[in-house]
C-alpha cells in the first residue's frame, strides 16, 4: 500500500487526524498493517479522543492481551505502542506505554483498578539497577528518547539522558504516584511541530515504525507474551 499520510494530519491544535480520510491516508490503518506484518500477529487499536481528531492512539498485541487470566477483555493492563499529539506542549511523541490504573478505585471506577495480571507489575519488577531494562532505557535516552513516569497529572516526572536517575529511583517515582489517580510509564521519542512539518508523510510513517522497533526490546521485558 502506497501511503498517503501527510504531515498536516499531525495537527498541533486539534490532534491526530483520523476521520474523513482514505484508507491509505489513515495512520491508524497504516501503522496497524505495518506492525502486523513485522510481528506476524494481530494488533488491537485503542484511542483517546472522538470524532475526526484523536489525541492518543495505542496498539496492543492481541496475544498478550488474551493471555491475561483476569483482564483479557481490556487493554489497560497491556504494554502497548503509542503515538500522541500534545496540543498544549505542541509536541508529537511515539514509543511504548504501560499503564497502572487506580490502586484504590472508587465504586464507579472499579473497571480501571490495577489487577494482578497487568503488565505494570512486570515493568516494575524489571526495573533493577544495571538490569536489561535499565540498560535499554539508558541506550534509548542516549538516542534522544525520553521517559515519563508517574501520574498523568502535573506532578509526573520526565527524564532525558542528562537527568535519568536510574532504575531504582525510577521505580520509587512510579510507586509514589497517588493511588487514587491514573498513572503510567512511557518511553518515547519526541518531535517538535517544526520537525514534523519539515518531514514528508512517508518519512514520518517510517520514523514511527522505526521508533516502535527501537522500543520492542524494552517492551518485551514488561509483557506476558513477548513480541517476536
Amino acid at each position: 500500500m502506497v501511503t498517503g499520510f501527510r504531515p498536516e494530519f499531525l495537527d498541533f491544535r486539534r490532534g491526530i487526524r483520523v476521520g474523513n480520510l482514505e484508507d491509505n491516508e489513515r495512520i491508524t490503518r497504516i501503522l496497524k498493517l505495518g506492525l502486523e506484518a513485522r510481528y506476524g500477529q494481530p494488533f488491537i487499536t485503542e484511542r483517546y479522543g472522538r470524532g475526526v481528531y484523536w489525541h492518543w492512539i495505542g496498539y496492543v498485541a492481541r496475544s498478550n492481551r488474551e493471555a491475561k487470566p483476569l483482564s483479557s477483555h481490556i487493554s489497560f493492563g497491556c504494554s502497548k505502542f503509542f503515538l500522541a499529539v500534545e496540543t498544549g506542549e505542541r509536541l508529537f511523541s511515539c514509543g511504548m506505554q504501560v499503564e497502572r490504573g487506580f490502586v484504590r478505585a472508587s465504586r464507579d471506577a472499579k473497571g480501571w483498578e490495577l489487577q494482578s495480571d497487568w503488565d505494570w507489575h512486570r515493568l516494575r519488577n524489571a526495573l533493577t539497577p544495571k538490569g536489561a531494562l535499565d540498560r535499554e532505557i539508558r541506550r534509548l535516552l542516549r538516542e534522544g528518547f525520553r521517559v515519563h513516569a508517574g501520574s498523568w497529572d502535573e506532578d509526573s516526572a520526565h527524564y532525558s539522558k542528562s537527568d535519568y536517575p536510574g532504575a531504582a529511583k525510577l521505580r520509587r517515582v512510579m510507586d509514589a504516584a497517588p493511588k487514587d489517580r491514573w498513572a503510567g510509564f512511557q518511553l518515547y521519542y519526541p518531535m517538535t511541530e517544526k520537525e514534523v512539518q519539515a518531514s514528508t508523510g512517508p518519512d514520518l510513517v517510517d520514523a514511527m515504525l522505526a521508533v516502535f522497533g527501537e522500543v520492542t526490546v524494552a517492551m518485551n521485558l514488561s509483557m506476558q507474551v513477548a513480541l517476536g
